[in-house]
């Protein structure tokens, strides 16, 4: 739905997990071979990820400043078993948090969280506050105070809905 560019460095790969999902029409993108096959799942590992997804709109949501959408596993349980690696670079010294051999998706997820926390980046992605989409951006507005995913769709109804109640 959002218009927007998508969100800076692994965190991009948070937003494309969240926005498997269209909550208006129900589509979900993680029922198709190819839209598994993007984050490495086979469908015996579905169930986690959608649990990984709910999980991370939630927060998301909270980083708007919105309730969860629903009930979800807190997201720092899920992400608690994911086996990360401390790299560190002979060269310089510095020191990366790196997924472990395998390649799990909750790991690829807590390393692009890691960073985003380091990088500051983490609290602008946000869950669309419109109920029907909670759609994944990242905020760019130089206040962080962005709302909608998209103003010309989401924006734009909440707007409307607002005048239409006076």
């Amino acid at each position: 739905m959002s218009d927007r560019s998508p969100a800076p460095g692994a965190l991009e790969l948070v937003q494309a997990l969240v926005n498997t999902v269209d909550l208006e029409s129900g589509a979900d993108a993680l029922d198709t071979a190819e839209g598994r096959a993007r984050f490495g799942l086979a469908e015996a590992d579905l169930a986690g990820a959608r649990e990984l997804r709910e999980s991370l709109r939630a927060v998301l949501l909270a980083h708007a400043g919105h309730p969860p959408h629903r009930a979800v596993t807190p997201l720092g349980e899920l992400l608690a078993a994911a086996p990360l690696v401390v790299a560190v670079d002979t060269a310089d010294g510095s020191a990366t948090l790196t997924v472990a051999s395998g390649g799990r998706l909750d790991s690829r997820v807590a390393a692009a969280v890691a960073q985003g926390l380091v990088d500051g980046t983490w609290m602008r992605l946000k869950a669309c506050e419109a109920a029907d989409c909670h759609w994944a951006y990242y905020d760019r507005s130089p206040a962080g105070r962005g709302r909608w995913c998209s103003m010309q769709v989401c924006g734009a109804r909440a707007k409307m809905r607002r005048y239409r109640a006076k």
